[in-house]
């Protein structure tokens, strides 16, 4: 009778601790890689949710709200892509980390643009997937210390994500969202481009920093009174961009 008490006792604990995690959507078309990431991420105490099709996936998503998404690019019915695209216009905040087997850089600059946090490679690490799902799970819960910020003739709602400028609506897509909010955060120190891939867009090794220099000039030309010469956006030559409110 003890041992069935500690049993239950064991379990009830194993399960708060998964409800307290939250969900991983895992959507891939290969069952036996399904299974393998099926076993990472519960070995981790996250409740694992599974899809092997694009129209699956989707409806898992809107029923389930996962706290992360791991993501093949190829799939039947809805393409990794169009999902990703998808996930983040219903939920911004939700971390998309692609797996794929395909490593073109171009792909790498689509999904980001397409709103991805992270991508990796198959073949791929165990552990390194997993943390980098737990990374881009703790850069989405990181507080913000404001949900309204204004600066120059600027102001934007982190929370409903809208932004202004001279009372104007300026669209920003969630990636700029994101780096806006990451220089919000860290007003006046000067920030490398490698710490905003890290940081921002979850890459610890990437092909180019252009894509950092990309993303801020299209701040500047939406955000910016004088965009060719920035009061907010500075470039600090040989080390990085600061913000400057």
């Amino acid at each position: 009778m003890i041992h069935d008490l500690n049993v239950a006792a064991t379990e009830s604990h194993w399960t708060q601790a998964r409800n307290e995690l939250g969900t991983i959507l895992v959507i891939e078309d290969d069952p036996r890689m399904q299974k393998v990431l099926q076993r990472m991420f519960s070995a981790e105490n996250f409740d694992v949710l599974a899809a092997g099709d694009g129209q699956t996936a989707l409806e898992l998503f809107q029923s389930s709200r996962p706290v992360a998404v791991v993501l093949d690019l190829i799939l039947p019915q809805i393409s990794g892509r169009e999902l990703c695209q998808m996930f983040k216009v219903m939920s911004p905040d939700t971390p998309v980390i692609v797996v794929s087997a395909i490593a073109e850089v171009v792909d790498k600059v689509l999904l980001l643009e397409l709103g991805a946090d992270d991508y990796i490679t198959k073949p791929f690490s165990p552990r390194e997937l997993t943390a980098r799902v737990q990374a881009a799970i703790r850069r989405r819960r990181r507080p913000m210390p404001t949900t309204t910020f204004r600066f120059g003739d600027c102001e934007v709602d982190f929370k409903k994500m809208t932004a202004t400028r001279h009372r104007s609506a300026v669209v920003l897509t969630s990636h700029e969202f994101r780096l806006l909010k990451f220089f919000v955060e860290h007003v006046e120190r000067v920030i490398s481009r490698e710490e905003l891939l890290n940081e921002v867009w979850g890459y610890n090794c990437y092909p180019t920093t252009r894509t950092v220099d990309n993303q801020i000039l299209k701040l500047r030309q939406k955000l910016e009174s004088d965009p060719a010469n920035p009061r907010h956006f500075l470039t600090i030559y040989g080390a990085g961009y600061k913000f400057v409110s």
